[in-house]
């Protein structure tokens, strides 16, 4: 009985997380074609992002958090794909959380935990980590920006490319090599965005989650002092490991919630639309598609609730989160372009929000390693 009411109260605990974005449906989906189209971050709508209190979800309750576990993170993050439509506005949400807060509280310093995140945890600071560079994409290990110590100071010096919130954003958490290229030669800092040396470009234009900004930031003669590195000098590689599996399940729950919205649109649309004298839904062809978008959801499902337990349990889960992320990114691409096909012309046109997926999906294929870099990584893992 006692264990009954304990699993209870765990589905409970889930289903009020789950719902934190529902009752904000209509401010997170207004004019989002229009905002797409225009490509600019919606600050109005950040504003309902931070009231609705997702950001502090993963975030300890003396800095302003709910003190809410990684798996229930999962589950507020997948209650906000499914709710909000501006899934630029979502990946930049996602973003928020774990690019600085979370290594902040995992591992900074108290002075800098008590300075920044209350701030960090309810928006009022927006974050950005730099850690891709223009020409080593996916490679950290190599990473060519460097930091120099210089006295009570590091001196930083080099670029970073395609850094998502980079635009906006008020603070950034930079990977940097202060040693030989490899696992022990990174470290981290936490740098303001006034810092003479920091300079932030001109947002990019892309072909989908447009209202998510990023752009390229450059360093040149940046002036750090020690005090504001996160964790020991060399242990950047650690602290990114830590971060990336978060990176990957909490982004990758907001496309499960995506994806399982997607297919409750499709299959609306089967049941009601109709072509020679029946719904398009009893048509093989139809019914098969979007039985497959069905298996591709809860094949998603189960590959982030699995992986999620495992890295919340503190077991190796490299394998499987290189599983998950490429898993979850495919079906996503997989199941929008099934979308668009069974919309048909309506699909192709931009007012239905179907091709809108599409494009925002491709870019799961790419961010946070790319499918091919995640199958290297399976494959070297198994010994190969």
């Amino acid at each position: 009985m006692i264990h009954a009411q304990s699993t209870q109260q765990h589905s409970d605990a889930e289903s009020d997380v789950y719902s934190l974005a529902a009752p904000w449906s209509e401010q997170l989906n207004s004019s989002v074609a229009d905002w797409d189209a225009r490509g600019e971050f919606p600050w109005d709508k950040w504003k309902t992002v931070r009231e609705s209190g997702i950001l502090a979800v993963p975030f300890e309750e003396q800095y302003g958090g709910m003190g809410r576990s990684l798996t229930d993170t999962m589950r507020a993050l997948e209650g906000l794909g499914h709710t909000c439509r501006d899934a630029g506005l979502s990946f930049s949400t996602s973003t928020q959380i774990v690019s600085v807060g979370v290594p902040l509280q995992a591992f900074a310093k108290q002075e800098l935990k008590d300075r920044f995140l209350p701030r960090i945890i309810s928006g009022e600071l927006v974050t950005a980590h730099a850690i891709t560079e223009p020409d080593n994409g996916s490679d950290a290990l190599n990473i060519s920006t460097t930091a120099t110590r210089d006295g009570d100071d590091y001196v930083i010096d080099g670029g970073k490319m395609f850094i998502t919130n980079a635009p906006i954003a008020d603070l950034f958490l930079l990977y940097v090599r202060t040693g030989t290229p490899g696992p022990f030669g990174l470290s981290v800092f936490l740098v303001e965005r006034d810092t003479p040396g920091l300079t932030v470009g001109e947002p990019l234009d892309k072909m989908g989650l447009r209202t998510s900004p990023l752009s390229e930031v450059t360093f040149d003669g940046l002036r750090v002092p020690a005090s504001r590195r996160i964790g020991q000098e060399g242990a950047g590689f650690l602290i990114l490991d830590h971060v990336m599996k978060r990176e990957i399940l909490f982004s990758f729950s907001i496309t499960l919630g995506e994806m399982s919205h997607r297919l409750e649109q499709v299959l609306g649309y089967a049941k009601s639309r109709r072509q020679f004298g029946r719904p398009i839904g009893g048509f093989q062809a139809v019914s098969h598609k979007i039985a497959d978008m069905k298996i591709a959801v809860e094949t998603a499902r189960k590959w982030l609730t699995d992986t999620g337990a495992k890295v919340e349990a503190g077991e190796d889960a490299a394998i499987d989160i290189a599983a998950t992320k490429t898993v979850v990114s495919e079906a996503n691409t997989r199941t929008a372009l099934d979308a668009v096909q069974i919309f048909g012309g309506r699909g192709y046109l931009t007012s239905t929000g179907v091709e809108a997926d599409l494009r925002n999906a491709v870019a799961g294929t790419i961010y946070s390693g790319t499918s091919e870099i995640q199958r290297n990584r399976i494959a070297s893992l198994m010994g190969l």
